[in-house]
């Protein structure tokens, strides 16, 4: 998530914990696939990556294959050819260095505001992955620059534009790949922008020299989208549970009933995250006095809570199978070894497809599009806190005094114009192609977009899902009653942080408070040390 908080940093061998979760602080490249976590545990957390002696050998083997088909006169796509639209111009043995260095050189074409350092991690390591498969041609000195480059923190200034999500990413790989070779322009552990080759003789890396196919290899694949998709996958997990928390809160604040979250009900319609959302709301607001208290008056006024608080398991239930949906994807591109041409296992060198976007690209879509209707379903149940004709005897907009008061009126706008823009993200990047390379790259996957408007996605669903927690609070406080353990515990996490119910305050400090809570983990760590781990 946007604010993260590493427990453990710099204590080698030792895990990172971050929200309900612990992650490795030193992943191994080269002896199978990664998973997801171990992709956050570098880009996010600063793991280092150790890499393996029997990948190594077969990185050693596979680069003799290259050679012997650089000395053979026939051309061989990306050893002795153009690139692209120029495939079929031959390259001269005493060129072909600077053919790799100039690839490097002219896809290094990013523009725009830099990208997170997390994202560069991220698509340092996943290239470092495939690398090591052994399937990309390149000798061991490339891999173990690229391992040496990540492990002292050199993050390449890398740029929002310039992937078209085929080809792979190329611009955004193109930078990295720069400066390893000691040109372009880096941050080291977050510092100031500084010459790659400054970067490199302080960690006393040597600068790569490219020969035939390895300029090629390290800017050919899916790596930028696949570990945006890693990370927002980890977010949306726990963002989910935060969901449900807020839901809980909510339904408590406005003394509805938890009993149609009952196990049984959910069973009817089998979908697995619907039962797990279900049984979320209803440990974190079980046994809460404040409800017990009301369950007679509600039967007898209200029979039903509206479909926001109602139905929130089926909406954050279909929420959590896309998550589960796009995880299965990532875990299968993470076994990837995407490149083009690829060094087949009987020893050809194949051209391919696989470095299109299109199946990354599809799922990052799929989750703005949720991640989207999520966050609608929360604004329209804050909402509610702020009408008296449905709030169930609350005052207008939780003012301490209405009319003097505003309360949370604007928090409301602020809620609805976040959603108004995660709707416009949730158009697909995906269905959209624009060709390039004088139309020998003739249809792309945009999944680079797809995954840049999903990071502000997940952002702005943070910030809604913090809002109603911060309303929910304040309602529930302003009733006076008893809350659950797990609802009460965190609103006394809040109240550490913002005040309760009273006059009006300058309120933009406690929604970043209440976002930086959600963000941090906090307010997950809250319900659980209250109510158990949540599904």
């Amino acid at each position: 998530m946007a604010d993260h908080q590493d427990t453990n940093s710099g204590h080698s061998g030792r895990a990172f914990n971050a929200g309900s979760k612990s992650y490795p602080a030193e992943v191994t490249v080269g002896i199978g696939p990664l998973t997801i976590d171990e992709v956050v545990a570098v880009a996010r957390y600063g793991a280092s990556v150790n890499l393996d002696s029997a990948a190594l050998k077969e990185v050693a083997a596979t680069r003799e294959r290259i050679e012997e088909l650089a000395a053979n006169p026939v051309p061989v796509y990306g050893v002795s050819t153009g690139f692209g639209a120029l495939a079929r111009e031959h390259i001269p043995a005493d060129m072909r260095a600077q053919l790799q260095l100039s690839l490097v050189r002219s896809h290094a074409a990013g523009s725009g505001p830099e990208v997170e350092e997390e994202v560069v991690r991220a698509l340092m390591l996943l290239r470092l992955s495939t690398l090591a498969t052994g399937r990309t041609g390149v000798r061991p000195v490339v891999v173990e620059t690229y391992a040496a480059a990540l492990n002292a923190k050199i993050h390449p200034v890398v740029k929002e534009y310039g992937s078209l999500g085929c080809s792979g990413d190329l611009a955004p790989l193109a930078h990295c790949a720069l400066a390893l070779l000691g040109e372009g322009e880096v941050r080291v552990a977050g510092g100031d922008v500084q010459p790659a080759a400054s970067a490199l003789a302080a960690a006393g890396i040597e600068p790569l020299q490219l020969k035939e196919k390895e300029g090629l290899a390290l800017i050919n694949g899916t790596d930028g989208m696949l570990g945006q998709l890693c990370l927002a996958v980890a977010d949306l997990q726990d963002l989910a549970k935060v969901a449900d928390i807020s839901t809980a809160m909510t339904v408590e604040g406005l003394l509805g009933t938890l009993s149609v979250f009952d196990a049984d009900l959910q069973e009817l319609r089998p979908h697995p995250g619907q039962a797990d959302s279900a049984a979320n709301i209803a440990a974190v607001a079980a046994g809460s006095p404040m409800l017990a208290a009301a369950q007679e008056d509600f039967r007898e006024k209200y029979v039903q809570d509206a479909y926001s608080v109602r139905c929130a398991p089926q909406v954050a239930g279909g929420f959590r199978d896309t998550i589960a949906h796009a995880a299965t994807v990532a875990s299968r591109e993470l076994a990837a070894a995407v490149d083009n041409p690829v060094v087949a296992k009987d020893g050809r060198v194949a051209s391919n497809g696989n470095f299109h976007g299109a199946p990354v690209a599809y799922v990052l879509d799929f989750l703005a599009v949720v991640t989207a209707d999520l966050a609608s379903m929360s604004e329209r149940r804050t909402d509610r806190f702020l009408d008296p004709a449905r709030n169930r005897g609350l005052n207008a907009f939780l003012a301490g005094d209405p009319g003097v008061d505003s309360g949370h009126m604007i928090a409301q706008y602020t809620q609805a114009g976040i959603v108004a823009e995660l709707k416009r993200n949730a158009v697909p990047a995906s269905a959209d192609s624009i060709p390039s390379s004088a139309m020998q790259e003739d249809h792309v996957s945009l999944g680079w977009s797809g995954a840049r408007k999903l990071r502000r996605s997940i952002d702005g669903l943070q910030r809604v899902l913090a809002i109603e927690i911060l309303t929910a609070a304040r309602a529930i406080d302003a009733r006076g009653g008893q809350p659950a353990a797990g609802t009460g515990a965190v609103i006394a996490a809040l109240r550490e942080r913002v005040e309760g119910p009273g006059p009006d305050r300058f309120l933009s400090p406690e929604i970043e408070a209440a976002v930086s809570l959600v963000a941090s983990g906090e307010v997950l760590r809250a319900a659980e040390g209250a109510v158990g781990a949540l599904k």
